[in-house]
Order: C-alpha cells, then sequence, then structure tokens
C-alpha cells in the first residue's frame, strides 16, 4: 500500500482513470486468489459482502482522489488516526475490549508521524486533506466490518469492490485515452494494489481492527520515504 501515493502522483491520469484499470487488474488477480483457495463459503457474497465491497469503493475512491488532491505526507498523517477509529468501532460493534498497549503504541506511532513530518508537511488543503478525512473513516469501517462479517468471504468482497470501481470509472472517464507510460505504470500499480488487498484482508481476519491499522501506520513513514525518492 505504501507504493499508492507514488504510483498516483507519477500517473498524469486523473483519478478515474486510475480506478478503472486498477479496478480491472485487481479484479482479475484478486478473484483467481479467490478461485485458487477455494473458500467454504464459495462465490456467495449477500448483503454483508456487497455491503462490504460498496465501503472497500468508497475507501479506495477516497484514498486515490486525496493523493491526487494533497500531498502524499499530509494522506499518510490523516491515515494515522485508523487504529483509534477501528477501535471505537469495534467495540461498537463487537463489544471488543482494546488491548491498552495496542492503544498506547497507537497513540506513540501517531505523535511521533506527526513530529517526523511536521516540518515537511505540504500546506493545508482543506478538499484533499477532507477526502483524506473520509478515505481513513472507510479504511476503518471496513478493517472492522471484516470482523463483524466473520462468515463473508471478504477476499470476493475485494475482488467486487475492484469491478466496482472499474465499472463506475468505465462510465466517467476516458480509460482509453492513456499514454504508453501511464499503462505501464497502472498495470504496476493493479499488481500491487492486488497483493496488498490480499494480504491485508486475510490478516485482518485473525488479529484485532487496532492492531490491524497500527501495523498499517508503517505504511506512513514508508510512503513519505518513497515519496521523498
Amino acid at each position: 500500500f505504501s507504493l499508492a501515493g507514488v504510483f498516483t502522483k507519477a500517473i498524469a491520469a486523473d483519478q478515474w482513470v486510475i480506478l478503472t484499470w486498477r479496478g480491472l487488474i485487481g479484479s482479475i488477480l484478486i478473484f483467481a486468489y479467490v478461485l485458487w483457495r477455494r473458500e467454504p463459503q464459495g462465490l456467495r457474497l449477500g448483503w454483508r459482502g456487497w455491503m462490504l465491497a460498496t465501503v472497500g469503493s468508497l475507501a479506495s475512491i477516497t484514498f486515490i482522489s486525496a493523493f491526487k488532491m494533497t500531498y502524499i505526507a499530509n494522506v499518510t498523517v490523516i491515515y494515522a488516526i485508523v487504529p483509534f477509529v477501528a477501535a471505537g468501532l469495534e467495540w461498537l460493534l463487537l463489544r471488543e475490549r482494546v488491548n491498552l498497549r495496542t492503544m498506547w503504541a497507537a497513540m506513540a506511532c501517531t505523535v511521533g508521524i506527526g513530529i517526523l513530518v511536521s516540518g515537511t508537511i505540504g500546506s493545508p488543503n482543506l478538499a484533499g486533506d477532507g477526502m483524506a478525512f473520509l478515505m481513513m473513516l472507510f479504511n476503518a469501517l471496513y478493517v472492522v466490518l471484516i470482523r463483524v462479517f466473520k462468515g463473508t468471504p471478504a477476499v470476493l468482497a475485494g475482488a467486487l469492490a475492484s469491478i466496482q470501481l472499474f465499472l463506475l470509472g468505465w462510465l466517467v472517464s476516458e480509460p482509453l485515452s492513456v499514454s504508453a507510460h501511464d499503462m505501464v505504470l497502472l498495470v504496476l500499480f493493479g499488481f500491487s494494489f492486488a497483493i496488498a488487498s490480499v494480504l491485508w484482508t486475510e490478516g485482518a481476519k485473525l488479529i484485532p481492527a487496532a492492531e490491524v491499522g497500527l501495523i498499517g501506520a508503517a505504511d506512513i513513514p514508508i510512503a513519505i520515504g518513497l515519496a521523498a525518492l
């Protein structure tokens, strides 16, 4: 996931073209993984699967849009709030207690990241930062819903989310008007997104949502470092 900001900034096409091609390539790869794993739930999604997929789609739309509208550092720092929001949602929906050490680590991580980028963070951008805030909310909700809907094939829902993005992007953009250079980057972006989505979704089933968000916070300094490079 740390490569998302670099790919988005490097691709000249707008966010909808990016979402279209990333959605197409990602859905093919994720669906192939689902068929290979042969989950006991099969290909049955139900309303919970569709809800999970839609939340995932909204998270992706706000994610890519935020990178296009503001600095990578701004987006990644706002993402640092995910562990707190996920822990709160998990307590509301599952009444699951949050490990105190996890919360202290999340707080330390957030403060540390703020200090780390305080001297280089971009100028305030209300629309872009607001989009990043929505991205953070949708990501926190997504990781909690994976645990709430335990019987739902979450990886398959991720493939459906990618298909939703492909269809929506195809309707509102001109995905065939990309340059050869952009197409190479879009294919690489689709591959990295599919691999990251599968690993993240499978891991989120096994540990508390707050810990998922905390481990995901490693994305922040890595993403900023990659952007600087």
